[in-house]
């Protein structure tokens, strides 16, 4: 989104709280579903976590001065929110163990490419599933870097934003996480080297 957009938002947002609100929802929504989706695998609970995100938004909001809304970085404000449900979620499942959500299976077909025909597209689905396993191995404190920069798209400053940390340190915990990542990726590499040749 670009700045002349987010202002507009952020004036809507001061001027009229409800319609600023569903635009909000309509604009940065996607983002918030990604990247619970991809911390927590299920989409279901990715639904049900990005309701709640957006419920405590608006709540938020309700108790913001018109001037305080028009000052908000509305995506890096909504993930921070949403990255704080999911802590929160994990403590909570921590202290009460809970069934899984859907198999990481079932989580990957959600991602579709209608270009390649169906060779292409299987292997393609293999891959994503293989990425999508090691991304949910990796532990909380690297996922969620990882996937606010590489699947949100957040830059760097945005990430140190919603992980309430210097700029730096972000890029350190992304680095880390994608190492940890690159790491539980290689072993299925080196098979499918080894497979092929």
């Amino acid at each position: 989104m670009d700045e002349k957009a987010e202002r507009q938002l952020t004036e809507l947002l001061a001027a009229d709280l409800d319609d600023g609100f569903t635009e909000l929802v309509r604009v940065h929504g996607r983002a918030v579903y990604t990247f619970l989706l991809r911390v927590c695998g299920s989409a279901t609970e990715a639904d049900d976590l990005g309701q709640d995100a957006f419920l405590r938004a608006y709540t938020a909001l309700q108790d913001y001065d018109p001037e305080r809304r028009r000052d908000l970085r509305p995506r890096a404000w909504l993930l921070t929110i949403a990255a704080n449900v999911w802590r929160n979620h994990l403590r909570t499942c921590s202290r009460r163990p809970a069934l899984a959500g859907l198999p990481v299976e079932d989580t990957a077909d959600t991602w579709t490419d209608h270009s390649p025909g169906p060779e292409e597209r299987a292997a393609l689905a293999d891959d994503r599933r293989r990425l999508v396993t090691a991304l949910l191995e990796l532990p909380e404190h690297h996922r969620t870097p990882v996937v606010l920069r590489h699947v949100v798209g957040l830059s760097y400053t945005e990430v140190a934003e919603v992980q309430r940390c210097a700029v730096g340190t972000a890029k350190a915990q992304v680095s880390r996480g994608l190492k940890s990542l690159r790491r539980l990726l290689e072993p299925e590499t080196a098979v499918l080297e080894e497979v092929t040749t």
